[in-house]
């Protein structure tokens, strides 16, 4: 920047004491200045990232998501599934994923503020090795109303990046932000298993924690065309080990909010082909929630399989947006 003026007229042939005095102490400063800086680029900045600037992904070492159009992982494509393993491809038909780096720093402490005392529980749906260990995931479990399988493999986009990456990544930037609210955050799991775990230990975990709020992270694998979000509630199930009253209306306003979150803070329109424009979906065949003692809704971020979703969840810097949303719409809650 250029400067006009009668203070940056060049210097005249007198100056007084007080002129003289301050430039001697600028040439002072400026060596210090410039050896400061110095070191500040030899050790490093502040790194850019992959979160629209916010340098917030989860755990030092996380792999960088693809930008859209990114090549096969090993993740299986799927039908339309519901995010608890129900409708999508089986394990054992993927081809093998590059190698995963999971995070090297673990969960940071949380901070004090407006969370503090509160728990959340975040689910990323499905585990990236699911596909390694069939027999294992296609093992029934009791879900409460009904038996099925452990856990599925997941979804993925056409070109192969799959929908339990794009959940791990999301898990990793939303508890950082929650973690900045000084609630304590626990995962269900965190690339640190061999497989899963089942959908029955997926809710345990959060009974467990005495969680205040889980949220489970999903994308969903329909057709083209359809696209956008929702958020699937609990709906009110008295049935075998299945008891979801007493969190039936909790889980409806976390519900609410997180969706009103979403679509302020990512600009994604609710789904349109499912939730009648409202992003909201409630289901009771879903062992996450049926088990579930504490308020807990899934999120499907959008559709993997149309190429225009497709493009948002494999952008980093659109999974930071989303992870805010969740954010933002889960604090709201547990402040009331």
């Amino acid at each position: 920047m250029s400067y006009t003026g009668p203070d940056f007229e060049p210097s005249q042939p007198h100056r007084s004491p007080l002129r003289r005095a301050l430039t001697v102490a600028v040439a002072a400063l400026v060596p210090g200045a410039l050896l400061g800086w110095g070191v500040y680029a030899a050790v490093g900045g502040p790194g850019e990232g992959d979160g629209g600037g916010s340098g917030r992904a989860g755990g030092a070492g996380t792999p960088a998501a693809p930008s859209s159009g990114a090549p096969a992982s090993g993740a299986p494509a799927s039908s339309p599934g519901d995010g608890d393993g129900d409708g999508k491809k089986p394990a054992g038909s993927s081809p093998a994923p590059t190698s995963k780096a999971p995070s090297a720093s673990g969960p940071a402490l949380p901070a004090s503020g407006p969370l503090t005392g509160k728990v959340v529980v975040i689910d990323p749906g499905h585990n990236p090795a699911n596909f390694r260990h069939a027999s294992e995931i296609n093992r029934k479990v009791n879900v409460g109303t009904h038996w099925k399988e452990c856990d599925t493999t997941g979804t993925a986009t056409n070109a192969g990046w799959p929908e339990a990456k794009f959940t791990l990544d999301v898990a990793h930037r939303l508890r950082t932000l929650l973690q900045e609210q000084g609630a304590t955050v626990k995962l269900t799991q965190d690339g640190d298993r061999s497989f899963g775990p089942c959908v029955d230990e997926r809710a345990r975990i959060g009974n467990e924690a005495k969680a205040d709020a889980a949220i489970s992270i999903h994308a969903d694998g329909s057709g083209a065309g359809n696209r956008g979000f929702h958020v699937i509630m609990p709906g009110s199930v008295h049935d075998g080990a299945a008891d979801t009253r007493a969190i039936v209306a909790p889980s409806a306003e976390l519900g609410e909010r997180v969706a009103g979150a979403f679509v302020r803070v990512t600009g994604t329109a609710p789904s349109n082909y499912l939730g009648d424009g409202t992003g909201l979906v409630t289901r009771t065949d879903l062992g996450g929630l049926n088990l579930s003692t504490v308020p807990k809704v899934f999120i499907e971020c959008g559709n993997m399989r149309d190429r225009t979703d497709a493009a948002l969840l494999t952008s980093g810097s659109w999974r930071q947006k989303a992870a805010q949303g969740m954010s933002e719409g889960i604090v709201s809650f547990l402040r009331g």
